[in-house]
């Protein structure tokens, strides 16, 4: 083994001390808890617990008690009542449903079912609920369409549980909207705010009778989660707010307040796939609601203008095919003949940029745009045509009623056995129509009628008569006026994606 110097052995213990003590200093070994001294031992700082400003808390929670006590006595519940009258066949049988009845006919139970009987009108009453807004001290009550349109009978019960009759002034299934009118004293109505005004975030509360009667005034509170929400398929004419406020069935018709205790809304629907409360509410701004009141008030019903054009979105691709400088506006598809449109020279291919120097975004806005104008009144359109822009000024005219009076749909139900209406939204959800589909629906049919004995239904959308085109009710009842008793009618006719002919005999 060989053996080291001595010269060399020194250096190597000599750098084995300077490393050492170099480490040490700079501090490139980490230090032990043992080798800390109290001076070098920190504490966690203390966490400063957080301060509330208690008496803002209390403003606030002040504020939303006062709101709920102003507007209760303001917001009423409605109930309902539709009597349902059927004829039975004069081979009924306490034996079988209606279903087994439908399905076998007539024929069946007459050769095997019970002798035969006089037919006899049987009865049921229809029942519903909902709320409304007192908004005036001589008895006026905002509410929903769908809460009172179809009713027999209407009653209000009030904060302090009594209850009175009410009458219908009149209704607007376009916007949902009704005014009912009570006779009663010491009402206090609620004072009325500006739903343009609304932004997004804002807190708002809904006030209504939920479910049942039990739950009558029942207070929630959340934001407005957006404005201007169409295209919903709830009404022909959308603009709603959408507010996480609680609204579930029986809302319907109740009052949306701001903070400043003002109504801004008429609760009307609400998204849902269990059938309660997922968030999602919807209301009718109260500009327009209050607009449709006025006229329901004075006239009876609400006058719109009408330029007399169909009229769809402008998307991406559809600007692309058409050589469009941009998306946005309304393009015009069809223009009715003799329509205030067709006279001033609007044509189908157009685009409808703007209206009135305003930007046209949507097919929403300008409907609604051009709905609460008056007749007669005059607007400028700035279209798109053949690569450039053009001004068009046009006199509006009124929009047809599309709606039958008490006493048009009960002489066509005398005549024919059924009663129809337009294609509305609503219908067009109910029973999976296009809205833009022509055709009138058979919303109430006679189930010893002709007709029904030769397959119509509820529900049906009929597209012809006698051969004649029924785009609207309107050429509807034009057809139905000629027909005389005796004479056999033919309709065209589709029930969901099937087309299908049906003739049958006028009584």
């Amino acid at each position: 083994m060989q053996r080291i110097p001595k010269l060399a052995l020194l250096m190597l213990v000599a750098g084995i001390l300077v490393g050492v003590v170099a480490t040490t200093q700079l501090g490139w070994l980490p230090n032990s808890h043992a080798e800390r001294n109290s001076e070098e031992v920190t504490t966690p700082a203390t966490e400063t617990p957080p301060t509330y400003d208690r008496a803002f808390i209390r403003d606030l929670n002040g504020v939303f008690i006062e709101l709920a006590e102003n507007a209760r006595p303001s917001v009423v519940t409605i109930f309902t009542d539709k009597v349902i009258r059927t004829r039975t066949s004069p081979y009924a049988s306490p034996f079988f449903s209606d279903p087994f009845r439908e399905f076998f006919g007539d024929d069946f139970f007459r050769f095997f079912g019970p002798p035969r009987q006089e037919p006899r009108e049987e009865e049921r009453h229809l029942r519903g609920m909902g709320s409304g807004v007192i908004v005036s001290d001589d008895g006026y009550i905002l509410t929903n369409n769908h809460v009172v349109g179809d009713a027999d009978k209407v009653q209000v019960m009030f904060f302090d549980g009594r209850k009175v009759e009410a009458e219908i002034v009149g209704t607007d299934p376009k916007t949902d909207i009704a005014v009912i009118k009570v006779k009663k004293d010491g009402l206090k109505p609620i004072a009325f705010g500006n739903s343009d005004e609304l932004r997004v975030g804002e807190w708002v509360i809904a006030v209504g009778s939920p479910l049942s009667e039990n739950l009558a005034h029942t207070v929630t509170a959340g934001i407005v989660s957006a404005t201007g929400r169409a295209n919903l398929n709830l009404a022909d004419y959308e603009d709603f707010i959408q507010t996480d406020a609680a609204i579930n069935p029986g809302n319907s018709g109740g009052a949306l307040i701001n903070l400043e205790g003002k109504l801004v809304g008429i609760n009307t629907a609400i998204a849902t796939r269990s059938g309660g409360f997922q968030g999602i509410g919807f209301a009718v701004p109260i500009n327009m609601a209050k607009a449709v009141m006025d006229a329901l008030i004075k006239h009876g019903k609400v006058v719109r203008g009408w330029l007399g054009i169909y009229i769809q979105d402008v998307d991406e691709t559809m600007a692309k095919a058409m050589n469009l400088p941009q998306t946005g506006g309304a393009l015009v598809s069809d223009v009715t003949k003799g329509s205030p449109a067709e006279k001033a020279g609007v044509k189908a291919g157009d685009v409808i940029l703007k209206l009135d120097g305003q930007e046209v975004k949507n097919v929403t806005q300008l409907r609604n745009e051009i709905a609460q104008r008056h007749p007669g009144s005059k607007v400028t359109l700035t279209v798109y045509r053949d690569g450039k822009a053009k001004d068009i000024t046009v006199e509006l005219g009124e929009l047809p009623e599309e709606t039958p009076t008490p006493q048009a749909r009960k002489d066509v139900f005398e005549k024919l056995g059924f009663s129809v209406e337009g294609l509305s939204q609503e219908l067009a959800r109910r029973f999976g129509y296009k809205p833009d589909e022509r055709g009138v629906v058979v919303t109430e049919i006679r189930r010893t009628s002709a007709a029904f004995a030769a397959g119509l239904r509820v529900g049906d959308l009929i597209q012809e008569i006698n051969r004649r085109p029924v785009n609207d009710l309107g050429d509807f009842n034009q057809v139905v006026s000629g027909l005389e008793s005796g004479e056999t009618v033919l309709l065209y006719a589709k029930r969901g994606s099937n087309k299908f002919f049906i003739a049958f005999k006028l009584d």
